[in-house]
């Protein structure tokens, strides 16, 4: 075996991983179901930041964390693109441990074409005919959602749109990925902090009072955070960014399995005509993907 078909192999195995982290996630979140949601932000923010400024001491990456402070615009930019961030990741646990994991797993099905039209609409990508069916398509399955049944998918809409607009932000950013986390939690430390010492009073608030077994269930979020994004990176170091792509339905769609078969979450009808529609939508983008590769690789 070559070195680069090695490199792909091994590429795919982190995307896997990646995104299978991501979908099992629902699992430790709502092991703490317990915790009020904010909590559990604030101590996947704090273990975080601890966790990645390990690993950036223990890589010698320190020094790449001057030249974005001293760049005010990148800094600006940068802090943007952190409360969208921490506000997903609140929803995405506040859904989970309110029983709507269906909404989250809609939404990051979603969010590829999200991506897709902020490309077309934000960077002059061009969009091939199947792709702009695809969104459309998208866009009716959430219209009919409100419509006929009259229930808005806000939390699923939410989640794709704040992830969707970040991964915009980030694109433009010349930040790796891990001095991007780094500095995403520093700039949410503070908050975090001043909450969990002064306004958070659940029975869990105080970590001295805890048992070991729950603080150390609330100092793994940093550990749930941080491996999928380091797969993803090596994933997407190794192989093509639109062959990653192909893998990122493995979350949303872990997460379908664990609120319906798992879960118990009840599949209404309005949710399962817009899944239904969004997956139809997923299968054109994907099969236009695939034969747009095979064109360029003939060309």
């Amino acid at each position: 075996m070559t070195d680069d078909a090695t490199r792909s192999r091994h590429g795919v195995f982190y995307a896997i991983a990646a995104y299978t982290m991501w979908g099992v996630a629902p699992i430790y979140f709502k092991w703490l179901q317990q915790v009020p949601a904010l909590e559990i932000l604030s101590h996947r923010i704090i273990w975080s930041f601890v966790l990645v400024l390990l690993l950036m001491v223990g890589l010698r990456r320190l020094h790449r964390i001057r030249p974005v402070l001293k760049n005010r615009a990148q800094m600006l930019r940068l802090t943007l693109a952190t409360f969208l961030l921490g506000g997903n990741w609140f929803l995405f646990i506040w859904a989970i441990n309110n029983n709507r994991l269906l909404d989250a797993s809609l939404g990051y099905y979603i969010n590829p074409l999200l991506n897709v039209a902020i490309g077309m609409l934000f960077f002059a990508e061009r969009m091939r005919r199947f792709q702009l069916v695809a969104i459309a398509l998208a866009v009716t399955g959430v219209l009919i959602q409100v419509i006929s049944f009259g229930s808005v998918p806000w939390i699923a809409l939410t989640l794709a749109f704040s992830f969707a607009i970040y991964g915009a932000i980030r694109k433009r950013l010349p930040v790796d990925s891990m001095t991007g986390l780094w500095l995403e939690t520093t700039i949410l430390l503070p908050i975090m902090l001043v909450y969990l010492l002064f306004f958070a009073d659940s029975a869990a608030s105080d970590m001295t009072a805890n048992t070991w077994q729950l603080n150390l269930m609330l100092m793994a979020a940093g550990i749930v955070t941080t491996a999928p994004l380091l797969c993803f990176t090596a994933a997407a170091q190794r192989i093509r960014y639109a062959t990653l792509g192909f893998f990122q339905y493995i979350g949303p769609s872990l997460m379908f399995i664990l609120a319906v078969w798992v879960y118990g979450e009840p599949l209404a009808a309005d949710k399962l005509v817009t899944f239904a529609i969004i997956w139809t939508a997923l299968a054109l983008y994907s099969i236009d993907t695939l034969l747009h590769q095979q064109r360029s690789r003939r060309a």
